[in-house]
């Protein structure tokens, strides 16, 4: 048994700045997925997201009947005979994999459940946004849903504030294009919640939540703007603030040996770093206008191109 595969994510716009209501850009990166499935001979891998799913299963028995509406008999008959989530996405790297993981479940189990073929209203989005949050709170204490949204309906989503999101389409990529958007392998594991609880810790700073409103908010709503208007160079003009803006700010989510990395980009122009997801490691995200310079100037790190200009 295998069910339908559910695609990682990449925010490309909007880390931390859409719990303050900034705009967002979020699109599905089909070069990862996960699926539910049963084997008769599961691996280590498999019996440990099995007793992980388990533990799932339970906090989906507490979500609240007005919220939604699960077969929670079927869901547990299948997680007790084995069930896991056999996922190619990395744990830990800012794309998604609960998020995934999430859309999988509501997909099999949801009763009454939203599809991709409705026409997708505002309520619609808005009302599966609140759905998915209930449900990924149990991996990271808290969440806004966006990530399993983008991964159940696996289309672009622009966030325009938190009670405004609609689906949307972004510039078709230019195959032949010189820049892009890069993903760079920090190597390490980045855990969500530490970081949200180390954001949340600043925002009682009133400096902080100035900068936040008067830069960040303001670059990356420009950022988003940009990009859906596919004006390439303010993008890179906005791009290269906010790369600034995160590595005076935002320090302790960038792992301490990319701060010279992170500054010489800034410095050359060659590219511009921005944390993918809330850091602490996993990947961080690249901009550049020149994806062969790029490379060269980040030799020794693992670089995937996830979308050309």
């Amino acid at each position: 048994m295998k069910g339908p595969l559910f695609y990682s994510k990449i925010l490309l716009f909007g880390e931390y700045g859409i719990i303050k209501d900034s705009k967002g850009l979020s699109i599905p990166y089909n070069f990862y997925n996960g699926a539910l499935k049963k084997d008769e001979n599961p691996s280590e891998v498999a019996i440990k997201s099995n007793e992980s799913l388990k533990r799932f299963a339970t906090h989906i028995q507490g979500i609240d009947d007005s919220i939604v509406r699960f077969d929670i008999d079927r869901l547990l008959e299948d997680v007790n005979s084995g069930m896991y989530f056999d996922s190619s996405i990395p744990q830990g790297y800012g794309v998604g994999s609960s998020g995934a993981l999430v859309a999988a479940i509501y997909d099999k189990y949801a009763f009454d459940k939203i599809t991709v073929l409705e026409n997708l209203t505002r309520e619609k989005l808005l009302k599966l946004k609140s759905i998915f949050s209930a449900m990924e709170s149990f991996f990271h204490g808290s969440s806004s849903g966006l990530d399993p949204l983008n991964s159940y309906l696996s289309i672009p989503i622009l966030i325009n504030s938190k009670d405004n999101i609609e689906a949307t389409g972004i510039p078709a990529q230019q195959s032949e294009g010189k820049g892009g958007v890069f993903l760079l392998d920090s190597g390490i594991i980045g855990e969500t919640a530490p970081m949200v609880t180390l954001f949340m810790e600043s925002m009682k700073k009133e400096g902080f939540r100035n900068m936040l409103k008067n830069q960040f908010i303001k670059h990356t709503d420009a950022c988003v703007d940009d990009f859906l208007k596919g004006d390439i160079k303010s993008l890179f003009r906005n791009t290269k603030q906010l790369s600034k803006i995160v590595l005076n700010h935002f320090k302790p989510m960038i792992p301490q040996q990319f701060h010279e990395l992170w500054k010489k980009g800034i410095d050359t122009n060659e590219y511009y770093l921005k944390l993918c997801g809330s850091g602490g490691g996993g990947y961080i995200l690249g901009f550049t206008e020149d994806i062969e310079k790029a490379k060269q100037s980040l030799s020794g790190y693992k670089l995937e191109v996830v979308y050309n200009f």
